[in-house]
């Protein structure tokens, strides 16, 4: 059939219509004839108005045989604008009209491709959000575009897409579109022939396994703006257009000629006290709050429910009235996506009521509500209802290969009417912070789960609701993420226990501070170890073999900035050259914060770093030898997932990844300038010779098995430790949340005896590192971190039985989250000691152990304390290290906490 599309988000664009290219291409696809007419910018919220007075002209638009609706092809040029229609009829060309919607209907309909012969079916959209409800439909741009062509008698579909996140997947699109595509024909073929339905308003919601999901009937909900709302914001009204700026200087042109009391010096007039009212300008910034509540509040069968759900929702509309699907096709309507009889009715010629749901798992529910010849209803119904166990998620994780996968472990273990998935609103930028109290129903009492990047997490919220609310990030972690924190973690924890595993599986690191290359001498005044090995391997004498040391920027990641070096010159040699590739960075582009890294894995320059990683770095031994596989002499590190959940359950991803490097490995010489750092570094970010087997799965290495499971028990026992020693030992760095969970990535390096050295410790990993082959790794983590961290605390279970054999799994699968350490950090009691005790009793230690840290307070100069005396003391025993101090005969309690001595050791 000959289709026109239209809609009101312009041409293709992946910042404001990422998705019609893609319709019109399936379209073509499957066979039929399709005419595109487009406003040729964004007309959302437009309704179906047409401009009164203005000349309507048009532009032609030849579309790119594909299109990327990544945000980060936004730059990119796909498409062409002329002014001027081509000479080449064969040339695919789309019009673009500076009008409506409603105009790009009428235009398209009767002033353009009438040489393809009678428009069957006007499509508009694929809309970027929903038109569900009537606060959206009847505001709706898109739909406005179908009303236009409905009032021209033509048969009209508005289409929209539901998004869940603006980091647009081509996939979930693709599948969304040949779903969207099979509607629309099933639509069209079974139309009324009574002329009872001039259009239908489709819903798909963006979700993964969307084309295998049902296409629902429903109705609309009727539902209003709250009585509070307020849809414009006031902004400063002093500067507006020409026009207006030259009225407000005749203004105080006026007001000065008059010499009136009131004139300002700068020539403006007080508008407050010379008009009725300030002037003001207002810009369109709806709360959606109370439509988002309208949803929830409402019983099933809607359509804002049936897309919440996940459901393609389709509703029809008969002269600008909201009904059913008419009676006449109730024995005929099969469901689109499998062919199965999906759908049944009870209607009313007159009141057209129905409704009838298939839930996930293929069970019939029916809704039938029925009318008597008076129109008074009388309603019998079966209702999905909402669950009490109901939360809200923001799922926002801005990264395509990590989204669809957190959603579908969400699937997994919640049935869809349990949760609601929030949209992030269009008005906040990627990297700032998402509000959540703007996403939620008023007075919404409902449990919460964000899983954002960590800058778009609302802290505050988080904190104020931390019986309801889990997010998955801590707030302080930097003990662990920043290198030289690290270094300073494993050095107080290890000096106070020297019988720690840290100090034999993390390499002793030299920390230092430098601002630029002259001053390396000033910065290593206090790295003995460091300057001491580098001097003696600069002697190089007779029989001492080099010790080579490994620099690493302390804030930098994907590898970038790791160097080898071996004597101060080489370590010099390596500052001199990152300040020069700054420099002419800075004449190049004119601005000092530039990075001099390159984000294109090509470059020369891919191992470089930015400004804002020059100032801390550490230096540790270089690993030598490292473990190699039997006939693979390539170097790899083991990347191990790590969850935290609480404060503070710590758990270690069994499943480990094995990344190689990209050259055989050979030992580095007394040369620096001959060291091939692809031969040394197993970061997959900096490898220009990337092949099939960098990424494998460790569990599948040609190692001994014994080994293999040795190694294993290393990690986990090193993931504890360092875990705990944040925890105890650095409390202003890492701070557990009992409302959040977080997944880290540690990386170790395996040597030839078979020890695996800590690295480093990644916030927010780089899954995509994992690879498409080896994607269902990454999925069984994100499905075992829901279980343990978001099922307890949304109040579903302890997580042991959701989901579980779901797939087959079992214990088996329950095993792959290996819980490596509880440490208790829950809270800090205050508590007097037992009279007369300047020892503890076993059942004080007892308690200590299974329960709270308890800090014991003593007055200076009573019984209860120990030393009997008012002078600054201490007391200690194997938990702890309190100092106290007398104040006036009284303990100073406010400060107590800063009394403490490493942090509660």
């Amino acid at each position: 059939m000959h289709i026109l599309v239209t809609n009101d988000d312009g041409p293709p664009s992946p910042t404001s219509s990422p998705y019609v290219h893609s319709l019109v291409r399936e379209l073509q696809r499957r066979g039929h004839t399709v005419s595109v007419c487009l406003p040729h910018a964004q007309r959302s919220w437009i309704g179906k108005a047409h401009m009164i007075g203005q000349t309507v002209k048009p532009l032609y638009y030849r579309p790119s045989a594909t299109f990327d609706p990544s945000p980060s092809a936004a730059s990119q040029a796909q498409g062409a604008v002329y002014t001027r229609p081509s000479k080449d009829r064969n040339e695919e060309e789309w019009i673009l009209v500076d009008g409506t919607p409603a105009s790009c209907a009428q235009i398209g309909l009767h002033h353009f491709f009438q040489e393809k012969g009678p428009i069957d079916l006007v499509v508009s959209g694929p809309n970027y959000g929903r038109n569900t409800t009537a606060v959206f439909a009847l505001s709706s741009g898109t739909l406005g575009g179908a009303l236009e062509a409905a009032v021209c008698r033509r048969k009209a579909i508005a289409l929209s897409y539901a998004f869940f996140s603006r980091n647009h997947d081509p996939v979930i699109i693709a599948a969304a579109t040949r779903h969207s595509v099979r509607v629309i024909e099933k639509l069209y073929a079974q139309w009324p022939t009574d002329k009872s339905v001039d259009l239908y308003s489709v819903n798909v919601p963006l979700v993964e396994g969307v084309d295998e999901r049902k296409t629902l009937w429903t109705g609309m909900l009727q539902n209003y703006w709250g009585e509070s709302t307020v849809c414009f914001e006031e902004v400063e009204g002093s500067i507006g257009d020409e026009e207006e700026e030259e009225e407000r200087i005749r203004e105080g042109e006026e007001a000065r000629a008059s010499g009136g009391l009131d004139s300002k010096a700068n020539g403006d007039s007080d508008e407050t006290s010379q008009t009725r009212y300030p002037h003001r300008h207002f810009k369109w910034a709806p709360k959606f709050a109370d439509v988002y509540k309208s949803v929830e509040e409402s019983p099933p069968g809607n359509d804002g429910w049936a897309v919440k759900e996940g459901f393609t929702r389709n509703t029809s509309t008969w002269r600008g009235v909201e009904i059913t699907k008419p009676h006449h096709l109730l024995d005929h309507m099969k469901e689109v996506s499998r062919g199965e009889e999906a759908v049944e009715y009870s209607a009313d010629v007159e009141c057209l009521r129905f409704a009838c749901f298939l839930d996930r798992r293929s069970h019939v529910i029916f809704f039938r509500d029925e009318s008597d010849s008076s129109g008074m209803a009388m309603s019998t119904s079966t209702l999905i209802y909402r669950p009490k166990q109901h939360f809200y998620a923001l799922v926002a994780y801005e990264d395509p290969y990590v989204q669809p996968l957190i959603l579908s472990a969400l699937k997994k273990f919640f049935s869809p009417e349990s949760y609601t998935l929030l949209s992030t609103p269009d008005s906040v930028a990627q990297g700032e912070t998402i509000p959540l109290s703007m996403l939620l129903p008023e007075n919404s009492n409902s449990p919460v789960l964000q899983i954002t990047p960590y800058e778009a997490i609302d802290w505050d919220y988080v904190d104020s609701h931390a019986e309801t609310c889990i997010v998955n990030s801590y707030m302080l972690r930097k003990a662990l993420i920043r290198k030289h924190y690290l270094s300073a973690t494993v050095e107080q924890w290890v000096a106070k226990r020297p019988e720690s595993v840290l100090k034999t599986h993390v390499k002793r690191s030299e920390a230092f501070e430098l601002d630029y290359a002259e001053f390396l001498d000033d910065a290593l005044i206090e790295a003995f170890d460091l300057r001491a090995s580098l001097e003696k391997n600069a002697e190089n004498e007779p029989g001492h073999e080099i010790e080579w040391w490994i620099l690493k920027p302390s804030m930098s990641d994907r590898g970038q900035g790791i160097r080898l070096f071996s004597t101060i010159e080489d370590l010099q040699g390596i500052f001199d050259e990152w300040e020069e590739n700054l420099s002419d960075s800075e004449d190049e582009d004119g601005e000092g914060d530039d990075a001099v890294s390159n984000p294109d894995p090509d470059s020369e320059r891919r191992n470089d770093i930015t400004t804002s990683h020059l100032r801390h770095f550490v230096a540790q031994p270089y690993i030598h030898p490292p473990l190699l596989l039997p006939g693979d002499n390539r170097k790899f590190h083991i990347r191990t997932y790590v969850a935290c959940v609480g404060r503070l359950d710590i758990y270690v991803y069994k499943d480990m990844l094995a990344l190689f490097a990209g050259k055989p490995y050979t030992a580095p010489t007394t040369n620096t300038s001959t060291v091939d750092l692809e031969a040394h570094l197993t970061n997959t970010c900096l490898q220009r010779s990337v092949d099939d087997g960098t990424v494998r799965r460790f569990w599948d290495l040609p190692l001994e098995q014994r080994k293999k499971i040795d190694v294993f028990d290393q990690i986990c026992a090193v993931t504890g430790e360092v875990f705990e020693a944040a925890t105890r030992a650095m409390q202003m760095h890492f701070r557990p949340l009992v409302n959040a969970f977080e997944i880290f990535g540690l990386d170790f390096l395996v040597d030839a005896d078979g020890t695996p050295w800590l690295l480093e410790v990644n916030a927010f990993p780089d899954f995509r590192q994992t690879g498409d082959d080896l994607k269902d790794l990454v999925q069984g983590l994100w499905e075992e971190v829901l279980r343990r961290a978001a099922v307890p605390f949304l109040g579903f279970g302890d997580g042991s039985e959701v989901g579980a054999g779901a797939d087959g799994g079992g214990e088996e699968e329950k095993e792959r989250l290996v819980l490596v350490r509880k440490h208790d950090a829950r809270k800090l009691d205050l508590r007097w000691p037992r009279e007369g005790g300047d020892a503890y009793d076993k059942h004080d230690r007892e308690e200590r152990r299974e329960g709270s840290i308890f800090i014991d307070v003593f007055v200076p100069g009573s019984r209860r304390n120990p030393r009997g005396d008012d002078q600054l003391g201490s007391v200690s025993d194997d938990r702890m290290d309190i100092s106290y101090v007398k104040l006036s005969g009284e303990l100073l309690l406010t400060n107590l906490i800063l009394l403490a001595r490493s942090e509660l050791n």
